[in-house]
């Protein structure tokens, strides 16, 4: 993002002060604001974390609790962590492969959408966006939403795709149904003022930041809720606007300070018909009707967790007794201090008051039987209420499962339960696609070369602009992935090989599907080199792209002339080539004479061959 470099020594004017002061003062108060939307993603944190014994007191802190008898049994029995790692490592599956629908079915349009699907491909795995995904549905189980930032680094000049916790992002309103309703947004966070200075050009004074550390409450085991401290940074505050009547192109204020590091329109032209929005894509876990932040799935089995861990330790401190039992003794009749301190050893001699009745054990009874059906309900209710189920838990499959039909349906039953947040994260990567793409329209005004994987594996180079991206539609390119999972998914394509669906109109399995088929059968190596027939092709269509440049040479002995015949042919009967053939009238002579040197050659080879068999 291109900025407004500001002089160190320049000290803020007046109404440079009054203006950071306003962005801190909206920024003070949309934080006030959602100071109860925190807390409950707090509570989340501790219970993920294994810290169950917390609640959210008046004044909107995460607190401790205390027993009430200092003998009460407080372990944690965590169902809340292995359901979470359960749902990640399912939604990991979720990665979308994202292709450019063509604006209408001309040549230009449809070559204007295949580059940008290639774009798309290769610019998806530079910047790495399964860690990316990974990290921010991470966020989205423990808080209900995540947000990404797509933007364009200037120095690099490249697209940049973030992570960003939903600690960083205020909305102008917190009863928004989604981005499109807000009109105004604040990315706030703590950076070194050392950063500030190299990125901005203006050096202002560390402050005293005090913020909730999620990461903290998640991976630390220490029962530490306190807030913690950033040394040396200071709060950047990033606020954008839409575009409204007054502001056409929306507004950008960056403060730091009392500094205003950045005011200025919207940089990026990232919606539709190259209108400026925020460069943020909004990823619920769960959407909640009138609300901005989604729904995290810890939220509704904390109420569930509270009564197993009650439950639970009920059922030990019940235990305890029946092991240890409890001693009825007669006031007087013995050292109470000393039969407390050391209570019924083996071997061990009690001296009791003569004419006192002797101390004796109480009838504890049985562990009655409501602890273990109770147990058994809640185990349940956690997987009626979270979807993950004993066979995504713990690979166990049910005794009355007895075939490998009946085994897939319920696991593709349990898939089914994650649909709405897998349709969620595959709306927010398609969001972010678009972002990318129309980000390289505005910014990618060089020649750049691409290296992408064409559908039969072979490796070919694009070659373009930003100009060339259009005003395409991005969509799916395969299926739910969790609905299908792999198994089920090779089953289904091995019968639809068998039931020949895949073959070409010849009735042969032409190499892309080959390729396509051994990918997705987990074996896409194989296909890594290049045959004879993808090299004849390459070849081919480097003697098209050199025929643009007016240069044509005579066919090679060792080409397969069939190959390039129909190469040659179809590129002729191309767009571009009729543009090409209007400005240099002999171009179309030169390859007509070339095709027909492959004829000459396919023809003589012909001959040779019958020659030598006879």
């Amino acid at each position: 993002m291109s900025t407004r470099m500001i002089s160190p020594e320049s000290a803020a004017s007046e109404a440079e002060r009054l203006t950071a002061a306003e962005v801190r003062k909206d920024y003070e108060s949309r934080r006030e604001e959602r100071r109860t939307t925190e807390a409950q993603w707090t509570l989340n944190a501790c219970f993920l974390s294994g810290r169950q014994f917390v609640e959210i007191d008046p004044m909107l802190e995460v607190t401790e609790t205390a027993p009430d008898y200092a003998w009460q049994e407080r372990q944690v029995y965590n169902h809340v962590a292995p359901i979470v790692e359960t749902r990640l490592a399912k939604l990991a599956a979720v990665r979308p492969v994202m292709s450019v629908r063509p604006a209408s079915s001309s040549d230009d349009d449809l070559k204007i959408a295949d580059a940008s699907t290639k774009i798309l491909s290769a610019v998806t795995a530079k910047l790495e966006t399964d860690k990316i995904i990974s990290r921010a549905t991470m966020w989205g189980e423990l808080t209900g939403s995540a947000f990404y930032k797509v933007t364009w680094e200037s120095a690099q000049g490249d697209v940049r795709v973030t992570a960003v916790s939903p600690y960083e992002i205020y909305p102008d309103s917190l009863y928004a149904s989604g981005m499109d309703e807000v009109r105004s947004l604040i990315h706030a966070r703590a950076v070194p003022v050392t950063e500030i200075a190299e990125l901005y050009g203006v050096e202002v004074p560390p402050e005293d930041i005090e913020f909730a550390a999620p990461e903290k409450a998640v991976f630390s085991a220490l029962p530490d809720l306190r807030l913690t401290r950033k040394k040396e940074c200071a709060m950047l505050i990033e606020r954008y606007e839409r575009p409204s009547s007054s502001k056409p192109n929306g507004e950008l204020i960056i403060v730091a300070g009392e500094r205003v590091l950045y005011r200025g329109d919207l940089p990026y032209e990232n919606d539709a018909d190259g209108r400026r929005t925020f460069p943020f894509v909004r990823q619920n876990t769960l959407e909640t009707a009138g609300s901005f932040f989604g729904t995290s799935m810890i939220e509704r089995v904390i109420p569930i967790q509270r009564a197993y861990n009650a439950v639970k330790n009920r059922k030990h401190e019940f235990i305890n007794r029946i092991c240890c039992g409890v001693l009825a003794v007669e006031d007087g009749a013995v050292d109470t201090d000393a039969l407390e301190a050391d209570g019924l050893r083996p071997g061990s001699v009690i001296v009791y008051r003569q004419g006192s009745q002797a101390p004796r054990m109480l009838d504890q009874g049985n562990i009655p039987a409501i602890f273990t059906a109770e147990e058994a309900r809640l185990e349940e209710e956690f997987n009626t209420i979270t979807g993950v189920s004993d066979i995504m838990r713990s690979s166990f499959v049910p005794t009355n499962a007895d075939s490998g039909k009946a085994i897939q349906l319920l696991i593709d039953q349990d898939d089914t339960r994650l649909g709405i947040t897998s349709d969620l994260i595959r709306a927010a990567v398609r969001d972010i696609a678009k972002m990318v793409l129309r980000l390289y329209k505005q910014f990618a005004t060089d020649i750049r070369l691409t290296k992408c994987v064409g559908e039969d594996g072979s490796v070919e180079i694009v070659k373009w602009k930003g100009s060339d991206i259009g005003e395409c539609d991005v969509v799916y390119d395969t299926v739910a992935e969790t609905a299908a999972g792999r198994s089920g998914k090779q089953s289904r394509l091995l019968e639809l090989l068998q039931l020949g669906l895949l073959n070409d109109e010849d009735g042969k399995l032409g190499v892309a599907t080959r390729h396509k088929l051994l990918a997705l059968l987990g074996y896409g190596s194989w296909e890594t080199a290049a045959e004879l027939q993808n090299l004849h092709e390459e070849k081919a269509d480097r003697e098209n792209l050199a025929a643009m440049d007016g240069d044509i040479n005579e066919a090679d002995e060792i080409d397969s002339h069939d190959i390039h015949i129909r190469s040659h042919t179809r590129f002729m009967l191309g767009c571009d080539f009729e543009k090409a053939a209007k400005a240099h009238p002999e171009l179309k002579e030169k390859m007509l004479a070339h095709i027909r040197s492959h004829r000459k050659l396919a023809a003589f080879q012909t001959k040779a061959e019958v020659s030598y068999a006879e």
